[in-house]
C-alpha cells in the first residue's frame, strides 16, 4: 500500500504494485475506524481486480465491527444512491474511475453519500491504515443487497417524463464500463432509436480507455454520430458517474456549455435557486444562471468540495467542466445517467437540435479547454504568471485565477502529477483566445 494512493478525492493506484488486497483490507478497517460507520455498503466496478479488492475491503470493514451489505457490480452513482436511500452510515465502491485497466482504487462516502476527501477523511484513513487499524472485539456481519439496479433506474427516471423522450436516434458509448449495467433497462423504458456501442462489461476496456475527456477517446463516437445521422451521442466514463455529449453535427459539447444548458433547464422548473459551478468554467455559466433567475456560485474544483458547497447554500444543481453534474434531488451527488436523460428530454420536447442549443454559447464564448503542461517547479511557474498578469483581478480559490473584462484564465496544479492545468476564455474572438492562450502557455513553460 503505497502512501501516494491516498489522493485529494479518492484512493487510486496501480494494481498490485501500489495497492493490493492486503492494502484494501487495511483501508476497509481504517474507513470504519475513522468514520465510526456501523452499516456500510460496498460495491465494485468491472475491472478484473475489483472483485478481490472489494472482498478484501469488506473483510477489513467487518473485522473493524461494521455490518457490510455487498452490492456487487455497481456504478459509482449507484453506490451514492444506495447509501443515501438505504440510510447507510457509509459506503465504498472499488473503482479507478476513468483510469486504464491496470489501476484500482476506492471512492468512500459517509451518511447521505457525502464523500471523504484529502482534507476531510482520506488522509486520516491513510494514516490509520498504515499504522494498522484496530479490530473490533465483535466482528460485523455480511449480507447481500438485491434490486438496487431497478430502484436506481426508477429514481433517475423521475427527473424526466420518460414518455416525452421519443423519436430520437442516440448513439451511446459505454466504453465497456459500468454504464453498460444500467443503460439496457433505461433504453427499454424509452421510445428512442438507440445505437449502443461497447455496453458489454469488460474490465480490460478493449475498445478504448474509458475517459471521454481525452479527445482520442471521443473520435469513435463523433464519427458514429455523423455516420448514423443521430440526434446526439452520449459517452460515459469507466465508473459511469460522468457523461459527455456529441451534438448532431458530430461536435463535442464542452462541459461548461452543458452546465449552462442544464442550469437554464432546471431553473425553469424550480424557480430561483443557487447553482454551483467550478472556477474553470466559461462565463457562459454564470451568465446563463443569472438570466434564468438563479444565483451563480463559483467554487473550487472537485466533487468533495462541490457537494459540501451545494449543501451549504442548498443549491439545486452544480456542474463542472470535467463532466460531473450534481443534483439536489439526488442527494447532492453526481450522476452520469440523469444529465443524459435530461438532455434527451430537452432535444425531444423542444424539437431543437443540440447544436442549435449550444450555438449561442459557442458564438459568444471562446474557450481553450483544459491544457496540461509538464513543469519541474509548479509554484515557480505560478509566480511567473502572477507577476506577468499583475494588472488583472487575481484570486486564489483553487490555483491562480486572473480576470480581465474581456478574457480570463485559471492555472492550477494537478493533485496527482507534475502538471499545471490551464483553462482560458476570451469574449472577443477565437483568434484572441488562441493568442492569449499561447502567451500564457509560454509563461508557464519558460523557466
Amino acid at each position: 500500500m503505497d502512501p501516494a494512493v491516498f489522493k485529494a478525492y479518492d484512493v487510486r493506484g496501480l494494481y498490485p504494485g501500489e495497492l493490493d488486497e492486503e492494502g484494501a483490507e487495511r483501508i476497509g478497517a481504517a474507513f470504519v475506524a475513522v468514520t465510526g460507520a456501523r452499516r456500510v455498503a460496498v460495491g465494485h466496478d468491472t475491472r478484473l481486480s475489483s472483485p478481490s479488492v472489494a472482498a478484501a475491503f469488506t473483510e477489513g470493514a467487518i473485522a473493524a465491527g461494521a455490518d457490510v451489505v455487498e452490492l456487487g457490480l455497481c456504478a459509482t452513482e449507484m453506490l451514492y444512491f444506495a447509501v443515501a436511500e438505504g440510510g447507510f452510515d457509509g459506503g465504498a465502491v472499488i473503482t479507478a474511475s476513468h483510469n486504464p485497466p491496470q489501476y484500482t482504487g476506492v471512492k468512500m462516502v459517509t451518511a447521505g453519500a457525502l464523500p471523504l476527501s484529502g482534507d476531510a477523511g482520506i488522509g486520516e484513513v491513510g494514516r490509520v491504515a498504515a499504522a494498522g487499524p484496530p479490530t473490533a472485539a465483535t466482528p460485523g456481519t455480511r449480507s447481500r443487497e438485491e434490486g438496487l439496479l431497478d430502484r436506481f433506474v426508477e429514481k433517475c427516471l423521475t427527473f424526466v417524463d420518460p414518455s416525452a423522450i421519443r423519436g430520437l436516434r442516440v448513439v451511446l458509448d459505454a466504453a465497456n464500463g459500468m454504464s453498460g449495467l444500467y443503460l439496457p433497462p433505461v433504453i427499454a423504458r424509452l421510445d428512442i432509436d438507440a445505437v449502443p456501442f461497447f455496453l458489454e462489461l469488460d474490465g480490460t476496456f478493449p475498445n478504448h480507455e474509458p475517459n471521454p475527456l481525452l479527445p482520442e477517446n471521443r473520435e469513435f463516437i463523433m464519427a458514429k454520430v455523423l455516420k448514423e445521422k443521430a440526434d446526439l451521442g452520449i459517452a460515459f466514463d469507466g465508473d459511469a458517474d460522468r457523461c459527455f455529449f456529441i451534438d448532431d453535427a458530430g461536435e463535442f459539447v464542452a462541459g461548461d456549455f452543458l452546465t449552462a444548458l442544464l442550469a437554464r433547464h432546471l431553473l425553469a422548473r424550480t424557480g430561483p435557486a443557487p447553482v454551483v459551478y467550478d472556477l474553470r468554467a466559461s462565463r457562459a455559466v454564470p451568465d446563463a444562471i443569472t438570466a434564468a433567475g438563479g444565483t451563480p456560485d463559483m467554487f473550487r474544483v472537485g466533487h468533495a468540495f462541490i457537494k459540501r458547497r451545494m449543501r451549504e447554500i442548498d443549491a439545486v444543481f452544480a456542474g463542472e467542466v470535467s463532466g460531473h453534474y450534481y443534483f439536489k434531488d439526488f442527494s447532492f451527488a453526481d450522476s452520469g445517467l440523469i444529465p443524459a436523460l435530461l438532455v434527451m428530454e430537452m432535444v425531444a420536447v423542444t424539437g431543437r437540435p443540440l447544436s442549435e442549443m449550444i450555438a449561442e454559447f459557442r458564438e459568444r464564448y471562446h474557450i481553450s479547454g483544459e491544457i496540461n503542461s509538464t513543469v519541474d517547479d509548479a509554484p515557480a511557474a505560478i509566480e511567473r504568471i502572477r507577476a506577468r498578469y499583475s494588472d488583472g483581478r487575481q484570486t486564489e480559490i483553487d490555483g491562480l485565477s486572473v480576470a480581465y473584462d474581456d478574457w480570463h484564465f485559471n492555472v492550477r496544479s494537478s493533485n496527482t502529477e507534475p502538471l499545471l492545468r490551464l483553462n482560458l476564455e476570451s469574449l472577443v474572438s477565437e483568434d484572441d483566445m488562441e493568442r492569449r492562450r499561447d502567451e500564457v502557455l509560454e509563461v508557464i513553460r519558460t523557466a
